[in-house]
């Protein structure tokens, strides 16, 4: 089997298995998921020479929790700590990261820590995907499948339009075949997907379809350079070789594991002011 021919079979195995994970129950949302989780932890340790099993604690019991509350409509989820965690751990990666993309001294690792970073980089953005459907109206996980969708749309058209009209390139330092034209490209196109989606996927509104497009082309692109810089840093072409022809599981899911807690926020933040403005 050829190299194509792997990426062709394992792609549609990989997009089949989230299709399935978010069209049929909780249980399989979750299971599939917490799958990911668990791999993408062990490629990122092995990226930054951790040896931890702190990590895998915190996840399985974020996920645990999520997904009991998940059945039981207990009211952790409104509780203000996630709120809190979300405020901070998002402010702590973006500026962390964005500073790393612009320093070779491995800034992000040094300053908060591998243990940290491994649960704050790759875990708690996991929580907050785990937990956007329930910002949904009603609850649906199909609004993970449209998040990959735009992820994917964008990811796609970049690199079309910048195999096709790239010159300029985005961060040549840490991303050479990245250029300007292919991240424009990707941005229009995603906001074309954004308008199909929400003709199906009603239970989000067009205006947070066309927010989340946006958020996606911006943060997913910036959390590809995050993945490609810890790669360099470490030396390696792709997180590992557990999915035949594509890489690793993080070399699938940096776009999403960066955007997902501004998709997060911004859903939280809108949700909340249409109630505000309904009450009165």
């Amino acid at each position: 089997m050829n190299n194509f021919t792997k990426r062709l079979v394992f792609g549609i195995v990989y997009v089949l298995l989230i299709v399935l994970a978010t069209v049929t129950n909780v249980y399989a949302f979750y299971g599939l998921f917490f799958i990911f989780m668990l791999f993408s932890i062990y490629e990122f340790q092995k990226m930054i020479q951790l040896k931890s099993c702190i990590p895998y604690i915190v996840g399985i019991m974020f996920v645990i929790s999520s997904f009991t509350t998940q059945l039981g409509e207990i009211a952790f989820k409104n509780i203000a700590i996630k709120n809190i965690i979300f405020m901070i751990s998002v402010l702590v990666i973006f500026f962390s990261f964005i500073i790393s993309l612009f320093n070779e001294n491995k800034i992000a690792v040094k300053f908060i820590g591998k243990v940290s970073i491994t649960i704050l980089y790759i875990i708690i953005p996991f929580l907050f995907l785990l937990n956007t459907p329930e910002l949904s109206h009603p609850t649906s996980y199909k609004i993970i499948l449209g998040i990959f969708i735009l992820t994917w749309t964008s990811d796609t058209f970049a690199y079309l339009v910048g195999r096709q009209f790239g010159k300029h390139k985005l961060f040549e330092r840490i991303s050479p075949k990245k250029t300007i034209e292919g991240f424009a490209g990707g941005v229009i196109f995603t906001l074309i997907a954004s308008y199909i989606i929400s003709i199906y996927f009603v239970e989000t509104a067009l205006f947070q379809w066309i927010v989340i497009a946006i958020i996606i082309s911006i943060f997913g692109v910036i959390g590809d350079l995050v993945e490609s810089m810890f790669k360099r840093q470490a030396n390696v072409k792709d997180s590992s070789k557990l999915i035949p022809g594509h890489g690793g599981f993080l070399d699938r899911l940096d776009s999403i594991i960066f955007a997902i807690p501004f998709i997060y926020g911004f859903l939280y933040i809108t949700n909340n002011l249409n109630l505000l403005l309904n009450v009165s």
